[in-house]
């Protein structure tokens, strides 16, 4: 089966099991996914991934974390800049998402980073998605 938007799908079987309280979700593994995920256990969004094999291929499984309360901690997982409708953000735009409750995850020259790393390296790039 081939997809369009790897990335896309992989935010939406996190968002989709979070919703239905998994434990964890299983992703098709790639090296962007992973620095991704990466990001995603730093600022506290999931409590981790491991690789998993799958035939020839490398899957990630990944811990979903929650509250307390039994409500996921990622509340908003939204895919900004799509295959089909590029979104860029100069390091001038960069501004703090949800009062710095939440993050983007951007794209740039430098590598994969937080919408806060970015800003402070000053570096623009293509926004992947927004957390909170």
């Amino acid at each position: 089966m081939s997809l369009s938007d790897p990335i896309g799908d992989m935010l939406t079987r996190i968002r989709n099991a979070g919703r239905a309280k998994h434990e964890s979700c299983v992703i098709p593994g790639s090296k962007i996914k992973r620095s991704i995920l990466e990001l995603m256990k730093e600022e506290g969004f999931i409590n981790g991934f491991e690789p998993v094999t799958n035939g020839s291929f490398e899957d990630f499984k990944v811990a979903l974390k929650y509250d307390l309360t039994k409500r996921p901690v990622i509340r908003e997982l939204v895919r900004v800049s799509k295959p089909g409708r590029r979104v860029y953000m100069k390091s001038e735009e960069i501004r703090p998402y949800k009062n710095n409750m939440g993050t983007m995850i951007l794209s740039t020259s430098k590598g994969i980073m937080t919408s806060k790393k970015a800003r402070k390296l000053r570096v623009g790039g293509e926004v992947i998605c927004k957390l909170s």
